[in-house]
């Protein structure tokens, strides 16, 4: 098959408009604009360019010449021939081409002219396809780059009835570029039949609907670690974007067999760190901050490089600094933000700072002894980089530790550290005061529930001979005191609160209520209905409420939580002052990972802290997300004390209680135990 030439099949000939009809090897399907001025132009100055035709089959001796290049020109001459400014026998200059040749010599004829539609465009390069030209030769053909080929090859296989909405605009380019990871017409058309909203039809959702059970490569640390070949080799596939210039786009349909090979990988990686000594090695394919927080640590020695490590160090320091202060003028600048250049110097100051930590490392050293007591995390963080936690020490090892050296003076037994909690007491008191509030405004609506919980208070204290010596673990005090400077003074944003402002709306209420004169007080009292009674009685149950603690413990508070099922996420956020400039950047970046994205995480732990905190409160504000502190529900476990008489009573239960309280008071006198508040 040969191409177009500029002489094809004996050069520019005239032949009569009644021999002409609009080819189908045409490959503008787009109805054409602009018809009227045309056949203006053309009336008063003639067809001054050729059309492009091609015979078409048929029994007639004379066969007609199909336009595969020039349709608005006939669009005009048929408007000519309508309103009777030109006869069927006028002369049409015309190039006539072999059939085969129709079709490149439409594609070229349109894309110097009026600019093509996209979707016309787009299967005019899969028809050249199908008459046998290559990718490359199609590029060449029209210098554009072998990818550009490629992509439109792709939106061309898009169903039919997607293309047309293409071509009337009701389907933009963003939207065909993601429904095209398909290759199945039926699911392109699920998809975007399925999404019925306008937001559902964002380019985010459709790519969601369509790869929800899938990993994106680029994004993916576990992807970005094994990689994509290891993977392919492995049996996985991968379903490829050709619309991203990222070299590892698309997306993983096995993830099971990607979680497989990461973890795999990672004991392999993780043998060469337990032949060091450790006593254990635990692998993750992910950064578990609030597991590897709450680890303690050993002690280490730094030994002193040399002159060349120091040199060498020194080298990576300058280079960490360059890309922090390059970074942090790009934050000061007062510009538009530059996304793409932001993301790339956030990874630049990264992956300068993980540098300088690894060649770190080399230089600390441990104790054999303990290194038996201890071990080592290696875990994948964001980027999918192998990152080494040494020298973190169990719950149950320190412990362990601890009891041993009440009986030894060994100078080790300081080395194993205490635990370290997630959160500060201060930080603990600061989020319960919001649990306390919530709790509070909740109670205040719940007049029979505020009856009650004020009635399982004061019962075992009437009935002492019923209930016995019971620790009674209560969060309403029966002295009769208000928590609410208590909450003020614990946490400094509790003026902001949705349930402090709810509360002072209802003290100022009942306030302007009340008798002036504590004299008048009783009689006020007894001239009230049963609705002010019992609504004025859960305000004042509510207020005496006290869930204020120092640690994330299971607290009483949590039994009217429960009772009331409150919801913690209606009255705190996780806010820059209320939460994030309080804990660790790690714990934020894992947090943001939690609730955001991995990416956004990343993005996270590149920033100053302050930056980092901001970050998080525009990203997490209306997450949702509560942390542990407010997640925990749980209730203290009863303890009783003494004589507690069940259904039937004897000698021998009376017997038992004795015992039992016997006991009791032995834990009380044992050192190193929590001791019991008395009711």
């Amino acid at each position: 098959m040969t191409e177009p030439t500029s002489n094809a099949a004996g050069g520019i000939q005239y032949v009569p408009y009644n021999r002409l009809c609009l080819s189908s090897l045409n490959v503008r399907k787009k109805a054409p604009t602009g018809i009227e001025a045309l056949a203006e132009t053309i009336g008063e100055k003639g067809l001054m360019q050729n059309l492009v035709v091609h015979e078409m089959k048929g029994r007639a001796k004379l066969p007609k010449l199909g336009v595969c290049a020039g349709q608005r020109r006939l669009a005009a001459l048929d408007l000519l021939v309508e309103q009777g400014r030109i006869t069927k026998d006028y002369e049409v200059p015309v190039l006539i081409v072999s059939q085969g040749e129709a079709v490149a010599a439409s594609l070229i004829e349109n894309r110097e002219r009026e600019a093509m539609h996209l979707a016309d465009e787009c299967v005019a390069f899969r028809l050249l396809t199908e008459e046998g030209k290559s990718v490359a030769h199609i590029a060449a053909l029209f210098a554009v780059p072998d990818i550009a080929v490629r992509r439109a090859l792709k939106i061309a296989n898009l169903a039919p009835s997607l293309l047309d909405l293409l071509r009337d605009d009701r389907l933009d380019y963003d939207q065909a570029k993601v429904l095209a990871l398909s290759d199945d017409h039926a699911t392109q058309e699920r998809v975007w039949g399925d999404a019925i909203n306008k937001w559902q039809r964002r380019p985010a959702e459709l790519r969601a609907a369509l790869t929800h059970a899938e990993v994106n490569a680029s994004e993916n640390a576990l992807a970005r670690f094994v990689g994509l070949d290891a993977y392919e080799t492995a049996g996985g596939r991968v379903r490829r974007d050709l619309f991203s210039d990222d070299a590892n786009a698309g997306y993983l349909e096995d993830a099971e067999l990607l979680h497989r090979l990461a973890t795999q990988r990672l004991i392999e990686l993780s043998q060469a760190v337990g032949n060091e000594g450790w006593g254990w090695i635990e692998t993750r394919t992910r950064y578990e901050a609030t597991e590897i927080l709450r680890l303690g640590r050993i002690g280490s020695n730094t030994r002193k490089p040399t002159k060349a490590e120091e040199a060498e160090l020194a080298t990576l320091n300058a280079t960490r600094d360059a890309a922090q202060a390059e970074l942090d003028a790009y934050y000061d600048e007062d510009c538009e933000p530059d996304e793409e250049r932001g993301e790339r110097l956030e990874a630049a100051a990264t992956a300068a700072t993980i540098s300088v930590d690894q060649y770190a490392e080399r230089f600390e050293t441990y104790d054999p002894e303990d290194m038996k007591q201890a071990g080592a995390y290696v875990y994948l963080d964001d980027e999918g980089r192998v990152c080494i936690e040494r020298g973190l020490v169990r719950r149950e090892t320190a412990s362990t530790t601890q009891a041993g050296a009440a009986h030894t003076c060994s100078a080790n037994a300081t080395r194993v550290p205490k635990e370290r909690p997630l959160h500060s007491e201060k930080l603990c008191k600061r989020l319960t005061a919001h649990r306390t509030a919530a709790v509070q405004i909740e109670l205040v609506q719940q007049p029979t529930v505020a009856l009650a919980v004020l009635m399982q208070r004061m019962i075992p204290v009437v009935f002492a001979e019923v209930y016995g010596r019971s620790n009674i673990d209560s969060a309403v005090k029966i002295d009769v005191h208000t928590t609410r400077d208590a909450l003020v003074s614990n946490a400094d944003d509790m003026a902001g609160s949705v349930a402090w402002l709810a509360l002072e709306g209802e003290r100022e209420k009942w306030s302007r209520m009340l008798p002036r004169r504590v004299a008048d007080l009783l009689p006020w009292l007894l001239e009230q209905g049963e609705d002010v009674l019992s609504n004025l009685f859960a305000f004042c149950v509510a207020a005496t409420v006290d869930g204020i603690s120092s640690a994330d413990r299971p607290h009483a508070v949590n039994e009217i939580s429960n009772t009331l099922a409150v919801d913690l996420s209606r009255y705190w956020k996780p806010t820059r002052s209320g939460y994030f400039e309080h804990v660790a950047k790690d714990l934020i970046a894992a947090v943001v990972g939690e609730s955001v994205s991995p990416q956004a995480a990343s993005e996270v732990r590149g920033m100053k802290k302050d930056a980092a905190a901001e970050a998080a409160e525009l990203r997490m504000t209306d997450s949702g997300w509560l942390p542990e502190v407010l997640r925990n529900r749980e209730v203290p476990e009863r303890v009783t004390y003494g004589y507690h008489e069940d259904d039937e009573g004897g000698d021998d239960e009376n017997g038992d209680a004795a015992a039992e309280a016997d006991q009791v008071s032995e834990a009380q006198a044992s050192p190193g135990e929590e001791e019991v508040e008395p009711y």
